[in-house]
Order: C-alpha cells, then sequence, then structure tokens
C-alpha cells in the first residue's frame, strides 16, 4: 500500500494531467472551475450601450444627408461638425447630433454661414468687427458703414404739406 505521501504526490500529477497544472478555480470546495477571467466591458463601451438604448425608447430616427451642423454659443464660438450623425425624435424634441465636431470662433466661418446667422449672431459679428478696427477690417464683398454717396439720388425729407411740395 503506498503512503500517504506518494498518495498526495499522485493526486498532484493527475490534477496536474487533467486541468492543465495550476488551477483556475474562482469558488470554494466544489466550485465550477473557469478557465479563463471574463474581460469586463469598458466604461466608454457601456455608455454607448446604455446611450443607444435610451435612444430606441425615444424612437430616434437617422436623418441622412446632412453635411454640417453648426451650434452657435453665446461667446462668438461656433461648434461645428462636418458630416454627422444626426438623429431626431419629433414626439420628444429631441435633436442628436454625433460626430467630430471643432470649436471655432465666428469670423473663422464667416463667408459660408451667413445665412445662418441670426439677430443675436449678426449684432456680435457687428461688435466684432468694430473692435477689429470698424470698415478696415470689413469682409470683402460687404460695405463700409459710413458710405454716404450712394444716397445721392434719394430727395431730402420737407417740413409741412408733402401734397403742396408735390404741386410747385
Amino acid at each position: 500500500m503506498p503512503s500517504e505521501s506518494e498518495m498526495a504526490e499522485a493526486r498532484q500529477k493527475m490534477i496536474a494531467k487533467r486541468f492543465g497544472g495550476a488551477s483556475a478555480s474562482t469558488g470554494g470546495k466544489g466550485a465550477v472551475r473557469r478557465k479563463k477571467k471574463a474581460a469586463s466591458r469598458s466604461s466608454a463601451a457601456q455608455s454607448d450601450v446604455k446611450l443607444s438604448a435610451a435612444l430606441k425608447k425615444l424612437g430616434a430616427t437617422n436623418i441622412p444627408g446632412i453635411e454640417e451642423v453648426n451650434l452657435f454659443k453665446e461667446d462668438g464660438k461656433v461648434i461645428h461638425f462636418v458630416n454627422p450623425k444626426v438623429q431626431a425624435s419629433i414626439a420628444a424634441n429631441t435633436y442628436i447630433i454625433s460626430g467630430p465636431s471643432d470649436t471655432k470662433p465666428l469670423q473663422e466661418l464667416l463667408p459660408s454661414i451667413v445665412s445662418q446667422l441670426g439677430m443675436d449672431n449678426i449684432s456680435q459679428l457687428q461688435s466684432a468687427m468694430a473692435a477689429q478696427g470698424g470698415a478696415a477690417g470689413a469682409a470683402p464683398g460687404m460695405p463700409a458703414a459710413d458710405d454716404d454717396d450712394d444716397d445721392d439720388d434719394v430727395p431730402d425729407l420737407v417740413d409741412g404739406n408733402f401734397e403742396e411740395v408735390s404741386e410747385a
């Protein structure tokens, strides 16, 4: 009959032969052994999954064919997206814009975004132009503010009755 030390040694050899040496058990006695430790997801991947689940709940649909999106900030900067992924949920009054973006000053995007400017953006632009030096810093194609030679054909206003002046 083999001794206890020989028996323990034989058991270790048997375990090494069956399970490849060191065991990767995570539990106690009688627990199922895992061969590999499961890799956990990164927090960015988890947040993307949560975001897509929330958008699916809102019923957001993709809007194709949008080439650029400009978001105007109050400090005169513009968040500029080129070829973004745009999704919308009209019922929730929610628009989702994702993709690479750049934050640029308003003057840098000027010629192409004039049609997108609102009244507050135009006033910001005028004040920025005045700060740069008035008409000297005006964009090409825009008339200067102090051109008085174009009002030659406009008649002067007269005091009194317009009919009497027109008959004379």
